[in-house]
């Protein structure tokens, strides 16, 4: 499918959802959600798709236009940027924590003669600002429900009720007016986290002379929902030194999602994975963070491999400055 042709749409069904957007054979994908995946493996074009949820955001090129742009040696990835604008900024996931004294910190407006539109104002310094919500920035969505849909009588009887916690997703004027001209969807999986108390983590493990030194584990929970729990790291072993904590959730096996699979086939890609094995994971609270938001959260994901180089960066740097300081 990918080679030099592109991420091919192919079988548009009549009459469905995709057709109905707009979708036709033979277009080529250049976007998922506003992440650019031309230059992707059609397996990871897939899993961007599959983690959008309900809602997906695709931008795509007529094939024969396609064509055309390449023979002509076009950059494709700056053509799909001058289509949307060239200063387009994407939207900010951003989970607030009550402050003791001064509260959330942010405060909701709604824009003249545009209905489902809040304008956000912040108390400089707050519990929304240090979140990473900026004074006249634009709310798309707050706790899970699209704000377009609210009043402003609604949206402040959620905000009362909201307890020491909320979850904004906002986004600057002048990006949410060009969303709205080229009819772009402001969606979760385009936005930023900020702030957020839960990541999912990619692991990266090497196989042991013992194996990867963990136990797999199904276990029901008190809701009565199963998941596939990480346990019993053997100490010193690759999944402790990968990062494993015990009571994590299983979410994926080198990039394939676990929840359709059976405890029986997950323990066979991790078998067959060879010398080396990638896991997504995620805390038990975690999992429940992110469902009660609607989202799945492995569009938060922090790679361990990377996590730990740049630690070690702004360790060297530290040390680095504290010989400079002894000198």
């Amino acid at each position: 499918m990918k080679k030099h042709n592109g991420h091919v749409i192919r079988n548009v069904a009549s009459g469905g959802v995709a057709q109905r957007s707009g979708l036709k054979g033979g277009d080529r994908i250049l976007e998922v959600n506003n992440h650019y995946v031309d230059h992707l493996s059609c397996s990871e074009v897939a899993r961007k798709i599959k983690q959008s949820g309900q809602q997906l955001c695709l931008l795509v090129l007529d094939g024969e236009v396609y064509e055309r742009a390449l023979s002509r040696g076009e950059d494709l990835q700056s053509l799909a940027k001058t289509y949307k604008g060239g200063d387009l900024k994407p939207p900010r996931l951003c989970h607030i924590t009550k402050h003791p004294d001064s509260g959330l910190g942010i405060y909701f407006a709604p824009l003249e003669g545009e209905k489902g539109c809040f304008s956000v104002n912040v108390v400089a310094g707050g519990a929304a600002e240090k979140a990473g919500v900026l004074k006249g920035d634009h709310l798309v969505w707050i706790n899970g429900a699209v704000v377009s849909h609210l009043t402003h009588s609604a949206l402040t009887k959620m905000m009362k009720r909201c307890g020491n916690h909320i979850t904004v997703m906002v986004i600057d004027s002048k990006s949410e007016m060009i969303y709205r001209q080229k009819k772009i969807p402001i969606l979760p999986a385009m936005a930023v986290p900020h702030n957020l108390p839960f990541r999912a983590r990619k692991l990266h493990l090497s196989r042991g002379v013992k194996g990867y030194g963990f136990v797999l584990r199904l276990e029901r929970t008190v809701s009565g929902r199963t998941y596939h729990f990480l346990r019993e790291m053997d100490s010193g072993g690759p999944a402790q030194e990968a990062g494993m904590k015990d009571g994590e959730i299983l979410l994926e096996v080198n990039g394939e999602s676990v929840e359709s699979l059976t405890h029986t086939e997950i323990v066979d890609r991790v078998r067959l994975s060879g010398e080396k094995l990638s896991l997504t994971t995620i805390s038990f609270p975690g999992l429940e963070f992110y469902t009660k938001l609607g989202l799945t959260p492995v569009l938060f994901c922090e790679d361990e491999a990377t996590k730990k180089e740049e630690d070690k960066s702004v360790s060297a740097a530290a040390e680095e400055e504290e010989e400079v300081s002894v000198l």
